[in-house]
C-alpha cells in the first residue's frame, strides 16, 4: 500500500498535514524533500500585465474555492476509493 501525505520538515522532525489514517504503527516510509523554489513568471513567458489579468480572472473563484464545502475534495481520491 502506498499513501502520500504532505508535510514539512521542522526542527529535525517531519510534521504531517493530516493524520495518515489506516496506517499501522512502525510502518516503513520514504521521505522525499521537495525543492521550494520561486517561479519566475517572466521565464515562463508571462509578463506583469498578464499575471495581473490571470490573478483577476482566477480571483472570482477564490471565495468558492476556500469555502468549507470544498473541503470534501481535499481527500477526493481516498474517499472515492472507499466507494
Amino acid at each position: 500500500m502506498l499513501k502520500t501525505i504532505e508535510g514539512v520538515y521542522k526542527d529535525g522532525k517531519i510534521e504531517l498535514s493530516e493524520p495518515p489514517g489506516n496506517v499501522p504503527e512502525d510502518s516503513r516510509v520514504i521521505v522525499t524533500f521537495l525543492e521550494t523554489r520561486h517561479i519566475d513568471l517572466r521565464e515562463c513567458g508571462i509578463h506583469e500585465e498578464q499575471a495581473a489579468e490571470l490573478r483577476a480572472q482566477l480571483g472570482a473563484f477564490a471565495e468558492e474555492w476556500d469555502s468549507p464545502e470544498m473541503s470534501c475534495y481535499d481527500n477526493y481520491d481516498a474517499a472515492k476509493s472507499k466507494l
